[in-house]
């Protein structure tokens, strides 16, 4: 069995664990007053490094403030502005909500949310996330491995890939009813099934501890933390399981610019901008934009890039 070692600070950093052990209640109480005050909850989270079942945080990383999150966001079913989803997200409705899950499986079925919660529990995972725009943040989320999923289904031997399937809803989501600039609806993302097995990948359901909001793609969402932003679909609504490359709707649009594979690389630059170095979103001021240099993976080659061996990465970006 492949052990995975996931980056760990240092021992004066770690929380106690008696605070460790009363971080939820911590976090229900006050979660939304802090971040009103622009201060972290999970900052002293952070330091801990060390996840429920024992395999370590892989960000030892200060998180970015739950008003950041919650209010910069890409998920153009709302709006291409970065303000648009947190403002006109209000009439979305993210429960009842079934996820239907099928292809190449043994066991297809469709799930409750609340009954996917049930059974697959919730996992704390503090996380980077690059978005393709060259801007970061770092954000716990709440979720559970979305291989366990795949594990109840039992795909069949010739599954290759994962497709994944948002809900379409223009009602309620102002950015699906066209314009100028519009994708094509529903918005679709895949990942390779050992990608979408790699104990890193999760779906999300809720940040900070909260629910997940709607600007954040309530009530389920794939996070793949080696990957640009883009592939962490919102709102799922069908996983399918199949033996061909799924469509990508972003890869679909405009294959030069946005690859399948979308693997962070600070080496390879998107067409139109440098993919070298990032904007730390929450960081900085009016005068000065806070930047690092981006990592190969989004910093987490040691755990996954065994996964592209043989691959030419400027080729299959």
């Amino acid at each position: 069995m492949t052990v995975y070692r996931y980056p760990r600070p240092a021992p004066s950093e770690i929380t106690p664990r008696h605070l460790f052990l009363s971080r939820r209640k911590m976090i229900a109480s006050a979660a939304m007053g802090v971040a009103a005050a622009g201060v972290s909850p999970y900052s002293a989270l952070a330091a801990e490094a060390g996840r429920i079942d024992g395999r370590g945080w892989p960000a030892p990383d200060k998180p970015t403030s739950l008003n950041d999150i919650t209010h910069y966001n890409n998920f153009y079913e709302f709006g291409t502005d970065k303000s648009d989803p947190e403002a006109l997200s209000g009439d979305f409705v993210s429960r009842p909500w079934r996820v239907q899950v099928d292809g190449l499986v043994d066991h297809p079925k469709v799930w409750d949310i609340d009954e996917l919660i049930r059974q697959f529990g919730q996992q704390d995972r503090l996380y980077r996330m690059r978005c393709v725009e060259a801007w970061s943040m770092v954000i716990p989320w709440n979720g559970f491995e979305l291989g366990a999923l795949l594990r109840a289904v039992s795909p069949k031997s010739e599954a290759r890939y994962v497709a994944f399937t948002s809900v379409v809803r223009p009602e309620q989501m102002p950015g699906q009813r066209g314009g100028a600039f519009s994708l094509t609806w529903p918005y679709s993302e895949g990942l390779r099934l050992d990608e979408a097995m790699h104990p890193l990948t999760i779906l999300a359901t809720g940040v900070y501890g909260q629910t997940m909001p709607a600007q954040n793609g309530a009530p389920v969402r794939l996070v793949v933390p080696w990957k640009y932003g883009f592939k962490g679909i919102k709102s799922i609504t069908r996983i399918t399981l199949t033996d061909k490359q799924p469509p990508a709707s972003w890869n679909v649009m405009a294959p030069n610019e946005y690859g399948f594979y979308a693997n962070v690389n600070p080496a390879v630059d998107h067409p139109r901008w440098s993919q070298a170095s990032e904007q730390i979103i929450g960081q900085g001021s009016l005068f000065y934009t806070a930047r690092k240099p981006t990592q190969l993976f989004n910093g987490y080659a040691e755990q996954v890039s065994g996964l592209y061996k043989g691959m030419d990465l400027n080729k299959d970006f």
